[in-house]
């Protein structure tokens, strides 16, 4: 009898081991002096990723700990909050959610049980109560059990206009809004003392970004616009390496400013969408990770968005 227990033990010690070994290791690097990214997955949202496949600022002040975006699940949120603790002693007391992307926020009931006042642009309110339960309900078919204990938490205060400057713990963090980009909240995190931007989602590199049936591809421009103006040393954008504006204008603002002249024209000339999406060339953006599968979608949602103005 000994002989199967020893071995169910082992099996289960295996299973154990194996299933660990998936599981995502969130880690904050340094980007400049008190400030830290989690660079998450570039590819798509899996159980072995917990959902966590989108970039998670930290800033560190005297007073506490500011959080840019909580995570897309209750647990990627306690993963970063772990990741946190091995970087600073500092609670986290403040969290900002730079969209209505579930990557974005869906994370914020676990922040609130702690304490921390949560942030977002008042414009992102209804995306986020709209599409809440799309999220969970799409995120349930990848992450299963590890999404349990996720609640969609709105955040605790809303910011509104261009504009906001937050003085934390010291700290001057300002909040961007330009009308919306990739979701209608979307927003920038400019530290201007360190000179680093975090992006969120409006700006994509070493992948593709997307283009949803929210977005909306001239606001996007103008938001990487007043991003553009802070000229700023880094940028922590939504997905990919943190980078320079170089490459940001690279992989996002020159794929935008390109796909919709060529829809506008093809709007303008009477060209049907399918006649349109094909003569567009992407060739200079397909190196991009998961472009074959979402450039299609891009191009038609681009020229429905031109076809409507």
């Amino acid at each position: 009898m000994a002989i199967p227990l020893l071995k169910s033990a082992l099996l289960l010690a295996l299973g154990l081991i194996t299933t660990l070994s998936h599981a995502v290791d969130v880690r904050f690097a340094p980007v400049a002096p008190g400030v830290f990214a989690f660079v998450g997955e570039k590819g798509g949202r899996t159980y072995e990723n917990d959902g966590l496949n989108a970039n998670i600022g930290l800033v560190v002040t005297s007073a506490g700990a500011l959080l840019v975006d909580s995570g897309a699940s209750y647990l990627g949120a306690k993963q970063i909050h772990e990741a946190v603790k091995k970087v600073t002693s500092q609670p986290v007391k403040w969290v900002i959610n730079t969209g209505g992307q579930d990557h974005r926020w869906l994370g914020n009931g676990y922040f609130l049980a702690q304490g921390a006042e949560v942030m977002a642009h008042a414009s992102g309110r209804a995306d986020m109560l709209a599409r809440g339960g799309d999220h969970m309900n799409s995120l349930r078919q990848e992450l299963k059990e590890k999404l349990d204990g996720t609640v969609p938490a709105l955040p605790s205060r809303w910011l509104d206009g261009s504009h906001e400057t937050l003085n934390l713990g010291g700290t001057v963090v300002e909040v961007k809004h330009m009308g919306g980009a990739h979701t209608p909240g979307d927003v920038v995190v400019w530290l201007p003392a360190t000179r680093v931007a975090f992006s969120g989602d409006i700006v994509y590199v070493d992948r593709m970004l997307g283009v949803l049936p929210v977005s909306h591809t001239g606001r996007w421009l103008q938001n990487f616009a007043a991003l553009q103006a802070l000229q700023p040393g880094r940028i922590v954008p939504g997905h990919g390496e943190v980078c320079d504006l170089a490459t940001a204008q690279a992989h996002t603002r020159d794929y935008l400013v390109t796909l919709r002249a060529h829809m506008k024209k093809a709007v303008d000339d009477g060209v049907d969408i399918s006649a349109a999406i094909k003569t567009f060339d992407a060739r200079p953006w397909m190196g991009l990770l998961n472009a074959a599968q979402l450039h299609p979608g891009n191009a038609s949602r681009t020229y429905l968005e031109l076809e409507r103005e």
